[in-house]
C-alpha cells in the first residue's frame, strides 16, 4: 500500500504493521530486509484486530486481552527480525489502539506491561500532561520515546485533531515544513484553533499513507539535518 522503498533510505526508524491492521509474515520480512539494507531501526506497530478498518477503529478488550494481544505481534516481528540477525527497537502502537492508550491509563498500563517484556522502549504522543504515564512507565522500569508529527493538526490540548475533522491531516508543503521547524528548533506547535503549545519531541513522524508527506521526507530530512 506504501512506498516503502522509497521512503525507508530517508528514515531512520520505522514502523513495522504486524498482522493485525495490514502485513503478514511475508511483507514482514521483506520490509525488515529493507530496513535492514538501508540501517534503518526497525519498531512493531501493533493495533487492535481490524484489517477491514485498517487498525483505525476502537475495539473495546479487556486488560489482559491487550497485554496479551500486544505481545503476541511483537513476539511475531521479533522473531522475524532475530532470523535476519537483527531487533527491534521499540514499540509504537498503530492507529485507534495508540490514541486510546494515551486517553486510558488502564490501555495505556497493558501496553506498558506487554512493551516492558521486550527490553525496547514505547513510543508515544509528546503531550503536555504525561505525567501519569511516565509513573506507569517507571512501574515498569519502560524507556519512552516521545514523538511528535510533521503531517497531522494538534489540538489545544495537546492531542492530534481527529481525522474526521477539517484540516487534521497537513497536505501542502510550507504547512508540514513549518510545522517540523517549530517543533525541532523552537520546541513548539501551532495548534488548529491557533494555539501555539509546548512540545518536547525525541522523534518526527510521517504517515507512509500520505502521498504528499512521502513527497516530503527527503525535505524534512534536510530540515532536521539543519540544511
Amino acid at each position: 500500500m506504501g512506498n516503502d522503498e522509497a521512503v525507508m533510505p530517508w528514515v531512520d526508524m520505522a514502523n513495522l504493521a504486524c498482522g493485525f491492521h495490514a502485513s503478514d509474515p511475508d511483507i514482514m520480512l521483506h520490509t525488515i530486509k529493507l530496513a535492514i539494507q538501508h540501517d534503518t531501526q526497525i519498531g512493531a506497530h501493533p493495533s487492535y484486530p481490524d484489517l477491514q478498518g485498517f487498525g483505525r477503529r476502537k475495539i473495546d478488550m479487556d486488560k489482559e486481552s491487550i497485554t496479551n494481544m500486544v505481545i503476541y505481534q511483537v513476539g511475531a516481528l521479533k522473531a522475524l527480525a532475530e532470523s535476519q540477525n537483527t531487533q527491534i527497537s521499540y514499540v509504537k502502537p498503530h492507529g485507534a489502539l495508540y490514541n486510546d492508550m494515551l486517553r486510558d491509563l488502564t490501555i495505556f498500563d497493558a501496553i506498558a506491561d506487554a512493551v516492558a517484556c521486550f527490553g525496547v522502549p514505547l513510543m508515544m504522543l509528546a503531550i503536555k500532561d504525561n505525567e501519569r504515564h511516565l509513573e506507569i512507565a517507571d512501574k515498569y522500569e519502560l524507556p519512552i520515546f516521545f514523538e511528535a508529527f510533521a503531517d497531522r493538526a494538534y489540538l489545544s490540548s495537546g492531542e492530534l485533531a481527529p481525522r474526521s475533522m477539517s484540516g487534521a491531516v497537513l497536505d501542502k508543503e510550507d504547512d508540514i515544513l513549518d510545522q517540523v521547524k517549530q517543533i525541532a528548533h523552537y520546541g513548539k506547535v501551532r495548534t488548529i484553533d491557533d494555539f501555539l503549545i509546548p512540545i518536547e519531541a525525541d522523534t518526527i513522524c510521517v504517515h507512509g499513507d500520505n502521498k504528499q508527506s512521502i513527497e516530503m521526507i527527503h525535505k524534512i530530512k534536510n530540515v532536521l539535518l539543519g540544511d
